[in-house]
């Protein structure tokens, strides 16, 4: 029995020592992300940015450069996997929000529809072949036994993304949500988002696959049930459930607990189909999208805790995944200039050309090039789910967070530059 005892003991002290290090690596994660999003807005610039931007400074970058001693006792004295799991959990509560924010009325805005289409496709072809180019070729020395033709399909998928909810915070901040040019700007993002999710779930299921015509089949196949299922089988009864609460009063207890279980099942759905988890919590959001007051109520008791606490540590995690460090000679720079430089123009020039072509002016096509750079948080989920399946290297990884942290800062001073200058300004 003294055995048993002491084993116990044993256990519940090594419990209370990860569960001591996981709440202070929690304390200094939610009050520099809060700090570092204030900073932020009020430089004018999104909160992502700061929240970015002080992920990749607590990690090995910064802090464990200045200070490795302590960067090992907060960071690496227990085990990573809890705050992993409660990124992971966090990231499909982020992707449902992002569905029941989706609005479908943005792509069919007849107005500017040839202009919406124009820049779309522009904004989605010309990034992706060069990102695919890019990838493909420097496969063999930024992510070696990685198969050169997955890591293309990878790379084009990060540089096509466009980050919907920052567009949104941008356009609001210039007051360009009912100008032309914003509504324009704002439905190609929906399509890109759209396809941007569709690519990044069929490149994950090819990867998969490992280039099995009939594992990749079988998984494609498995994703077209699955989406028609929750279309067609499980969104009637998702609606009526969230419809049983009073108006007004926000989704009682029992519908949060029946969407969280919901979320949960289409999670294990697709991470069993071989698509990542996340995208089951996008597929759910995008299902309740139209009950506005039930979105209401689930931002005001949910949402809250989602970008203050599960959001940091996502950030966090990713800036312990940036080495600045591995980037080490001289050619690893210049590779990481390029790929920036690759993706921000293949962007503003594909997009900025679309705009010309549909009729927009000189001004107008540039301030759309730049809107539609913007990536945020939507491109570290991307890159993310591309480390976790191994299709992209910790150099390839650590560039792609710097192309996300520019793609994020350089909008806001060009908008400042450009937007007097529009006509209607």
């Amino acid at each position: 029995m003294s055995a048993l005892a002491d084993v116990a003991q044993s256990s519940v002290h090594q419990t209370e020592v990860i569960l001591s290090g996981v709440l202070l690596q929690l304390a200094i994660i939610v009050a520099a992300g809060r700090i570092a999003g204030s900073l932020s807005a009020r430089v004018h610039q999104a909160r992502v940015v700061g929240e970015i931007l002080v992920g990749v400074l607590l990690g090995p970058s910064l802090f464990g450069a200045l200070a490795p001693d302590l960067f090992a006792q907060v960071f690496a004295s227990v085990s990573p996997l809890p705050l992993t799991i409660m990124s992971q959990i966090g990231l499909i509560l982020l992707m449902f929000e992002i569905g029941m924010e989706f609005d479908f009325s943005l792509l069919r805005h007849g107005g500017h529809r040839r202009a919406t289409l124009w820049v779309a496709a522009f904004g989605i072809v010309g990034p992706f072949l060069l990102g695919a180019i890019f990838g493909y070729v420097t496969a063999p020395v930024l992510a070696p036994g990685v198969d050169p033709g997955i890591a293309g399909l990878f790379i084009g998928t990060a540089f096509s993304i466009t980050a919907l909810p920052v567009l949104g915070r941008i356009l609001l901040e210039f007051e360009l949500t009912r100008a032309p040019i914003g509504v324009i700007a704002i439905s190609a993002a929906a399509i890109n988002d759209v396809i941007g999710w569709l690519l990044l779930a069929v490149v994950t299921a090819l990867a998969a696959s490992r280039f099995s015509a009939v594992t990749f089949a079988g998984s494609l196949g498995a994703l077209a049930v699955y989406v028609a299922a929750c279309w067609f089988l499980v969104r009637p009864v998702l609606q009526r459930v969230v419809r049983r609460d009073a108006p007004g009063q926000g989704p009682g207890g029992e519908t949060v607990a029946f969407v969280l279980c919901l979320l949960f099942v289409s999670a294990l759905a697709t991470y069993a189909i071989g698509i990542f988890a996340i995208f089951g919590g996008f597929m759910v959001g995008l299902l309740v999208h139209e009950e506005r007051a039930f979105v209401k109520g689930w931002n005001q008791r949910v949402g809250t805790l989602v970008h203050v606490l599960f959001m940091p540590i996502f950030f966090t995690l990713t800036g312990l995944r940036t080495r600045i460090g591995s980037l080490d000679t001289v050619e690893a720079w210049g590779w990481c200039v390029l790929l920036i430089a690759l993706a921000m123009a293949g962007k503003f020039g594909g997009c900025y050309l679309a705009g010309r072509l549909s009729g927009q002016g000189h001004v107008a096509a540039k301030i759309l090039g730049v809107l539609m750079n913007a990536r945020g948080l939507m491109e570290l989920i991307v890159i993310n789910v591309g480390y976790d399946i191994g299709v992209i290297s910790q150099q390839m990884f650590t560039m792609l967070v710097l192309m996300a942290l520019a793609s994020n800062v350089i909008p806001t001073p060009a908008l400042r530059y450009w937007t007097p200058r529009l006509p209607h300004a």
